[in-house]
C-alpha cells in the first residue's frame, strides 16, 4: 500500500518539570494564571506529527510519502535523518520566508501532564500543496493520513483525497481545540480510519454534535487509545476489539511526546500490510511503548535486543508469527538511537 502522510513537520523542544503542574494552580485565581516553571532538563528533537508517523512507518519497512511544508533549515539535518530511515521526503514544500515549525513542550515528571505551545512557521503554507499534483508526479496513494497541520491544509487534503477515491485516515488530534464544528465534521465524515485518544474522541463528539453511534456511521473504523489502558477498535454493527498495551520497562524514564504518533505508525503499517485489525493495533502498541521509553519521538531504532520477546510476552507467539513481515525475524524495534 502506498501511504501519503500529510501534516506537521517540526523541531521539538522537550522540557521536564520535577513536580506536578496542578500543585502550582490556585483554584480561586484560575482567571489570572501567570506561572513560570524551572525545568530540570531540555532535549531538542525532531518531531511534528506527520514526520513522526512517517518515521515509524519507515522503521517498519514502508516508504511513506511525507507531505508538508518546511523551511530551508529542514535540509541541514532533519531531511537526511528521515531519508536515511525510509521516508520519502521528495514531496515537501519549501518556504522561502518561514522557518520549520517548532513545538515547545514541558512535561511534569510526577503525573506526565504536559503544557505545550506550537509555532507553525512554514506549516502555514501547507494549504498550498495540491495532492492531485503530487499524485501525478509521485504516483497515486492508496491511503492519505491527514494529521494536525494548517487547518486549511487539513480540509483541502481531506477533500482532495475523498474526491480522488483514496482512503483517508483522519487524525485531527492537536488541532481539535482550534476547529469549529463544521471543520471537525468535514475532517471526520467519510474517513476510512478515525484515530484519536479518549479525550480527543469526546471532543470530536462535542464539537461535531454527533453521538458515538453517529460517528461510527460516518467512518469505516474508529480507533481510540486510552493510555496505559490500551486501545479500542470500533466498527458499526460489530463488537469492539480491545487491545492492551505492551508494558513499559519498570526502570525506564517515560517521555510521552509522540507516543500517539508511534501508535498510528504501527497500526497503519499493519493494516497497510493486510494484517488483522487486532494485530495491527498490537504492533502500534509496541511502537508506542518503545517511543514512551525514549526521549524524543524519533529515537527508537531497529535493534535485536528483546522487543520481539516483549511483543510475544504481551500477545503470544502467534502474534509474533503474524507480524514478522513488519517486525522482521532477526530484528526488533528498540528504544535507543541518537542521544
Amino acid at each position: 500500500m502506498r501511504i501519503a502522510v500529510s501534516g506537521s513537520i517540526a523541531t521539538d523542544y522537550l522540557m521536564s518539570f520535577p513536580g506536578r503542574f496542578t500543585d502550582q494552580l490556585v483554584a480561586d485565581q484560575l482567571d489570572r494564571v501567570s506561572l513560570s516553571f524551572l525545568i530540570s532538563d531540555l532535549e531538542i528533537r525532531r518531531g511534528g506529527v506527520a514526520a513522526n508517523i512517517s518515521f515509524g512507518m519507515g522503521q517498519l519497512g514502508l516508504s511513506p510519502l511525507l507531505v508538508g511544508a518546511v523551511g530551508r533549515d529542514f535540509f541541514n539535518e532533519y531531511e537526511p535523518h528521515l531519508a536515511a530511515h525510509g521516508v520519502d521526503t521528495s514531496a515537501v514544500r519549501v518556504s522561502e520566508q518561514q522557518h520549520t515549525a517548532m513545538f515547545l513542550c514541558t512535561t511534569d515528571e510526577t503525573e506526565q501532564n504536559q503544557i505545550a505551545s506550537f509555532y507553525p512557521g512554514a506549516m502555514s503554507e501547507a494549504a498550498q500543496i495540491d495532492l492531485d499534483e503530487l499524485a501525478r508526479s509521485h504516483g497515486e496513494p492508496d491511503l492519505v493520513v491527514v494529521c494536525p497541520n494548517d487547518p486549511g491544509a487539513m480540509a483541502r487534503h481531506t477533500r482532495e483525497a475523498l474526491e480522488a477515491g483514496w482512503q483517508v485516515a483522519a487524525d485531527p488530534s492537536q488541532q481539535l481545540p482550534r476547529l469549529e464544528g463544521d471543520g471537525v465534521r468535514e475532517l471526520v465524515d467519510g474517513a476510512t480510519y478515525l484515530l484519536s485518544n479518549d479525550y480527543e474522541a469526546a471532543l470530536i463528539e462535542e464539537k461535531s454534535g454527533w453521538s458515538t453511534a453517529e460517528v461510527l456511521k460516518r467512518v469505516d473504523l474508529r480507533v481510540t487509545t486510552y493510555g496505559p489502558q490500551g486501545c479500542v477498535i470500533q466498527r458499526e454493527g460489530e463488537e469492539p476489539i480491545e487491545v492492551p498495551v505492551v508494558p513499559p520497562l519498570p526502570d525506564a524514564k517515560l517521555e510521552p511526546t509522540g507516543v500517539g504518533d508511534a501508535f498510528r505508525a504501527g497500526f497503519l503499517a499493519g493494516v497497510g500490510q493486510d494484517l488483522p485489525l487486532e494485530r495491527s493495533a498490537q504492533i502500534g502498541s509496541l511502537v508506542a511503548t518503545l517511543t514512551l521509553e525514549s526521549v524524543g519521538p524519533q529515537e527508537y531504532r531497529l535493534r535485536g535486543n528483546g522487543a520481539l520477546d516483549r511483543f510475544a510476552r504481551a500477545y503470544g507467539d502467534d502474534a509474533v508469527a503474524d507480524a514478522e513481515a513488519l517486525l522482521g525475524e532477526d530484528t526488533a524495534l528498540a528504544a535507543g538511537g541518537d542521544r
